[in-house]
């Protein structure tokens, strides 16, 4: 699988992920209807789907990497939806984050044999 699909895959992850949990965040905390929850449910479910998807069958190796897309695409968000404005810290964090998404996702990692 290419890398490019990889990392589309982890992009629209991070989209339903964080924008699922938006969604429920704008409904409990910002007074928004309840249909806002819904979708963001419906939102966060897809995100588990979407997971299953990428090429490792490791689910504790996706897991782990989408973390590290978490933390950046999070801050991506927020500036996006909050006009937040990340310092300097937030984005060495998330550089750093992302430089261990791609030791995670393509070093060359030993097969395990039975």
């Amino acid at each position: 699988m290419s890398i490019a699909r990889i990392v589309i895959l982890f992009a629209v992850a991070a989209v339903a992920e964080i924008g699922g949990a938006w969604l429920i965040w704008q409904a409990v905390r910002e007074g928004r209807a309840w249909w806002w929850a819904g979708l963001g449910i419906i939102a966060l479910g897809a995100y588990g789907f979407i997971a299953t998807l990428q090429p490792s069958a490791d689910f504790g190796r996706i897991l782990a990497a989408y973390g590290g897309v978490f933390v950046a695409g999070s801050l991506v968000w927020a500036v996006v939806a909050d006009k937040f404005q990340p310092d300097r810290w937030d984005i060495t964090g998330a550089i750093i984050c992302l430089l261990g998404v791609a030791v995670i996702m393509f070093a060359p990692h030993a097969r395990v044999t039975d």
